[in-house]
C-alpha cells in the first residue's frame, strides 16, 4: 500500500502533532497504539478515511508486525520520561525500538524515523539518555538508512515541562533550581518537531542522518523557571537545590504510586546541558524556522494564572 505510514505512539503529545503534519502532506496514516479506544479522536486530524487506528504493543512482536503490514514508512515515537510497571526504559527505548525496526525491515518498509532525544549517550549515567542511545544503535543496526531525530525539551500545550513547573508553582511557595539552575536548554516547539518528521520523510536525501532539534534560543534552567513565573503571574522563591539532595528527593518521589514531580534519573540528566552540539543538521537544514518559547507558552500557561483566561479582568477588579 503506497503512501501509508505507521506511527507508533501516535496518540501522545508529540504523536498527535506528527499525525496532523503527515495528514496535511497527504500521507495515509495508521496510528499504532496500545489502547485504540482512547485514540478515536485521532481520526479527526485528517480527511475521512485518511487516518486509521491499530492496536499494537511494542512488547508484542505479532501486534507490531500487523501494524506494519502494507506500510511504506514508519515513525517510532514510543518513549517514556519515567519508568512505571512494564513501561520501562529498556523495554520501550531499546527492545521496543529493535522490535519495530526488525518488523519494518522484514515488511519491506522503505523509510524509518526514530525519535530519540538530545543527550542520548551510551555512556551516560542517566538511564533515560543511555537507553535512548541504545535504541538508536538497535535501529541503525537493522536499518542503516533510518533517520534519527534528537529534540531538546519539547514544549507545547500538553508538554510535561512548562506545565509541570507551572502546576508546582500554584501550590508551592518555591520552585527548585536543581544544581543551582545552571543547566542549559534549547526548548523546541512540538509543531516544529512534527514538521521535521514530515520533512525527513519527504526528502530521500535525509536517509541515514541524525538531526538535532532545538529552538531559536538557549536558556538556563533558572531562566526557564523565571519564564514560567512571568507567564503565570505567580511570585515564587527560586530555591537552589544541590544535585545530591535533588537526587535523594527524586528517589523518594519515584517510590510514590502517582506520577512523580521529578525522578532521580531526571536529576541525573540535569547534570548535562541539553542543547544541540552544532555538529549535526537541525531545523534550519529542513527549511523550518524554529518557534520561540515566549511566543507560545502564554497561550496555554494562562490556565495557571489567577482567574485563568479572565486573568486581565481579575487583575483590574477592585479589591
Amino acid at each position: 500500500m503506497q503512501n501509508l505510514v505507521t506511527v507508533f505512539g501516535g496518540s501522545g503529545f508529540v504523536g498527535s502533532q506528527v499525525v496532523r503534519a503527515l495528514a496535511k502532506r497527504g500521507w495515509r496514516i495508521r496510528v499504532a497504539v496500545r489502547q485504540p479506544n482512547l485514540a478515536y479522536e485521532m481520526r479527526l486530524n485528517g480527511d475521512v478515511g485518511q487516518i486509521d487506528i491499530a492496536q499494537a504493543n511494542v512488547r508484542n512482536e505479532a501486534s507490531v508486525r500487523r501494524a506494519l503490514e502494507g506500510a511504506s514508512a514508519c515513525v517510532n515515537l514510543v518513549g517514556v520520561l519515567y519508568e512505571g510497571g512494564r513501561q520501562g526504559f529498556q523495554a520501550l527505548h531499546v527492545m521496543g525500538a529493535r522490535t519495530i525496526a526488525a518488523a519494518a525491515r522484514d515488511e519491506g518498509v522503505q523509510q524509518f524515523v526514530q525519535m530519540s532525544a538530545l543527550g542520548a549517550d551510551p555512556a551516560s549515567t542517566a538511564k533515560y539518555a543511555r537507553t535512548k542511545a541504545e535504541g538508536e544503535a538497535a535501529v541503525r543496526e537493522l536499518l542503516p538508512r533510518a533517520v534519527v531525530l534528537r529534540p531538546s525539551v519539547v514544549f507545547g500545550p500538553e508538554d510535561d515541562f512548562f506545565n509541570r513547573f507551572a502546576a508546582m508553582a500554584q501550590i508551592s511557595p518555591a520552585l527548585p533550581l536543581i544544581g543551582g539552575g545552571h543547566t542549559r536548554f534549547q526548548p523546541v516547539f512540538v509543531g516544529d518537531v512534527a514538521q521535521a518528521v514530515a520533512a525527513v520523510l519527504a526528502d530521500p536525501d535525509c536517509a541515514g542522518r541524525t538531526y538535532e532539534l532545538g529552538g531559536p534560543a538557549v536558556y538556563t534552567f533558572r531562566q526557564l523557571m523565571e519564564l514560567v513565573l512571568a507567564e503565570t503571574g505567580l511570585r515564587r522563591f527560586l530555591a537552589p537545590l544541590p544535585f545530591p539532595i535533588a537526587g535523594m528527593l527524586g528517589k523518594i518521589a519515584g517510590l510514590l504510586p502517582v506520577k512523580p514531580p521529578i525522578t532521580a534519573d531526571q536529576v541525573e540528566m540535569l547534570r548535562t546541558d541539553n542543547v544541540p552540539s552544532g555538529q549535526a543538521p537541525g531545523l534550519a537544514d529542513l527549511g523550518i524556522t524554529p518557534t520561540s518559547a515566549e511566543s507560545m507558552i502564554g497561550s496555554y500557561l494562562y490556565r495557571y494564572r489567577r482567574g485563568g483566561q479572565f486573568a486581565d479582568q481579575v487583575a483590574r477588579a477592585p479589591a
